[in-house]
């Protein structure tokens, strides 16, 4: 059995956004649309823990001894 290939975020969304187009059309019978539906809520979620993900990687600051702190913007 071949793996399957950890899509990119872009990819996710450019699914997602296909799916929504197909689902807005108004025709996709009932059942294809369940499924479809289906799909995009498991892109929608794989996109928005990608983000997150990114999201905390970029407000983390490594110190010149290593250690890692969140990045504070002083006002």
């Amino acid at each position: 059995m071949a793996e399957k290939k950890e899509l990119s975020f872009e990819e996710n969304l450019e699914k997602l956004e296909g799916i929504v187009k197909k689902l807005e059309s108004g025709e996709v019978p009932l059942d294809d649309a369940i499924k479809e539906f289906t799909e995009a809520m498991k892109l929608a979620k794989t996109c928005d823990e990608k983000l997150k993900n990114a999201e905390e990687a970029i407000t983390k600051l490594v110190n010149t001894d290593g250690s890692v702190e969140d990045f504070k913007v002083e006002e």
